[in-house]
């Protein structure tokens, strides 16, 4: 019989480094939560600077800045228009209104819609919008 030796150490073996990205970025563990939260209106903070180094979440970030600013804007302006137009004539601004939810439920759908396609690791480019992301 053969006499009973050491017990065998088990080996270390160290974690294997963090997903890099095509571009050379790191992939983030939570991107899905971080694209997610890029689109909930000022929540797009949190990714942009939280995750710096993961190039696709930076532009989701960003691009959701974009839209909630295009939003921002588009809201102003409707309630300066529909606030000047109610002196002038109820029905116009009634009508005006009207107009404006129908504009935040577009903003609603479009924001759904990144969403679902950054998940799905796309981009949702929106003409007019998208264009700014690029400037950043």
């Amino acid at each position: 019989m053969s006499e009973p030796g050491p017990p065998p150490t088990p080996s270390y073996t160290p974690p294997p480094p963090p997903p890099v990205t095509p571009t050379g970025g790191v992939v983030s563990p939570n991107r899905t939560l971080m694209i997610v939260l890029s689109y909930l209106w000022i929540l797009f903070l949190i990714p942009l600077i939280a995750e710096k180094d993961d190039p696709e979440v930076q532009w989701h970030a960003k691009h959701g800045l974009v839209l909630f600013l295009a939003e921002l804007i588009v809201r102003v302006a409707f309630i300066v228009v529909r606030i000047a137009l109610s002196n002038i004539s109820s029905g116009l601004g009634c009508v005006l209104g009207l107009v404006s939810t129908f504009l935040w439920l577009g903003f609603l759908v479009l924001r759904i819609l990144c969403i679902m396609k950054g998940v799905n690791g796309q981009r949702f480019i929106i003409p007019g919008i998208s264009d700014y992301v690029n400037r950043f």
